[in-house]
């Protein structure tokens, strides 16, 4: 088994107040402040140990490629996660008037999500220390992500979803064994009851926005990119943002491979979320101060009323010199079949936000169209065929006639 980058790791700081935490002391937040913690490492001793030549020989083409930036000591052999595909979409660039879109398509992933890159690492941090039951709340991927290298890797899992969670997402939970509590409230009352359960019965929680572990495993789609378009960095990645873990993982993949020299320069971030959930958005418009909204949105995987990593997402973008853009659902829907007829790519609501972004974005004048764009695709469409149904209408019931045809196809 590869072994991970554990060696590598100097401790965990705040994001909020910067305090330094000891990786040994079994934490998830700043024992100062409360803020979200984030992971350190030793970067003169990687990049005294690894690099790009090194790398091209490993013949992983999984995210345990880029072990030596993970604080696991071990990997996860099967399910295979990661290298998702990342290519371009020239007629979805032609209808934005951009001269390079490419789609990084993490649909791909065993659970047909993105969330299995934060998944994988949490998990290995739960069995590096010990932990054979995971908890976590979630509106469905998060979850089904858990549920899946849960079973895998011989773990437990119990999860939290609230009680509007999409059906073929608590199917999938279920089916790979979860210990599955609908929770008769918002994806933030299933948050909060999870922690709660985590405090009174000393469980290994998996939160995103909570795990500091989480980000580091999200960061790995950061390092495919690069390392997929040849250590060329994009001018500009597009992120669907709900609880900000995802973008602030995102920057984080980013600054990492700066650092050990890996990539000469940064992207900017565009920051994409729907109207009724749209916090982060809210605050790099504002005084940067994350304030609780609605949440309400039919994109449920980008669904909250108070991000948890909200903090860290509105430092990644400013930092990156990017955007913030907010859409209204009719527009999220629109895109699952912009996206899928124009791309041939099936996305969930949450999945294509980032192209109802772009495009809004474009139309606004905000984005720079000889730039290289690379959009990320969080999650599939058969997560959410509701939603999906509501935009595609309904196939044409017809007899099984022969002699009919020519009447039904009549022009």
């Amino acid at each position: 088994m590869t072994r991970g980058g554990l060696s590598n790791v100097t401790g965990l700081r705040c994001v909020h107040c910067g305090e330094a935490t000891d990786l040994a002391n079994p934490v998830y937040t700043c024992g100062s402040c409360g803020g979200n913690l984030q992971v350190e490492y030793d970067w003169e001793s990687i990049r005294r140990g690894w690099s790009r030549e090194s790398l091209s020989k490993n013949p992983d083409p999984t995210i345990w490629r880029y072990a030596p930036l993970y604080p696991v000591e071990s990997t996860i052999e099967a399910p295979l996660i990661g290298g998702t595909p990342l290519f371009p979409v020239p007629r979805l660039a032609e209808s934005l008037g951009l001269r390079s879109l490419l789609i990084k398509d993490d649909s791909c992933n065993p659970s047909a999500s993105f969330k299995d890159r934060a998944t994988a690492i949490a998990l290995c941090r739960a069995r590096d220390t010990g932990r054979d039951l995971v908890v976590g709340a979630s509106t469905g991927n998060a979850g089904s992500s858990t549920a899946v290298l849960g079973a895998a890797m011989g773990i437990q899992t119990r999860i939290f979803v609230p009680r509007a969670a999409p059906a073929a997402k608590v199917a999938q939970l279920l089916a790979f064994g979860a210990d599955v509590l609908a929770v008769d409230g918002t994806y933030d009352d299933a948050f909060d009851l999870c922690l709660a359960a985590t405090d009174q019965f000393g469980w290994y929680n998996r939160n995103t926005g909570f795990n500091p572990f989480t980000r580091e495993g999200k960061k790995s789609v950061s390092f495919e990119i690069c390392e997929q378009l040849g250590w060329s960095v994009p001018d500009l990645v597009v992120v669907p943002v709900g609880d900000g873990n995802i973008i602030s993982g995102v920057w984080k993949g980013f600054e990492d491979l700066h650092r050990i020299g890996f990539i000469d320069r940064l992207p900017r971030l565009l920051a994409v979320q729907a109207e009724g959930s749209a916090a982060i958005v809210n605050a790099l418009d504002g005084d940067g101060v994350i304030h609780a909204v609605s949440g309400e949105t039919v994109a449920d995987s980008i669904s909250v009323c108070l991000p948890r990593d909200g903090e860290a997402a509105v430092q990644a973008v400013k930092a990156s010199g990017g955007l913030g853009v907010k859409v209204p659902d009719d527009e999220i829907l629109a895109a699952i079949l912009d996206v899928a007829r124009g791309a041939g790519v099936f996305g969930e609501p949450a999945g294509v936000a980032s192209f109802a972004g772009l495009k809004r974005a474009v139309a606004q004048g905000r984005i720079d169209p000889d730039g290289t764009t690379v959009m990320l695709l969080t999650g599939s469409g058969l997560k959410d065929i509701a939603s999906v149904m509501r935009v595609a209408g309904e196939p044409r019931l017809i007899p099984p006639d022969p002699e009919r045809l020519g009447e039904i196809f009549r022009t």
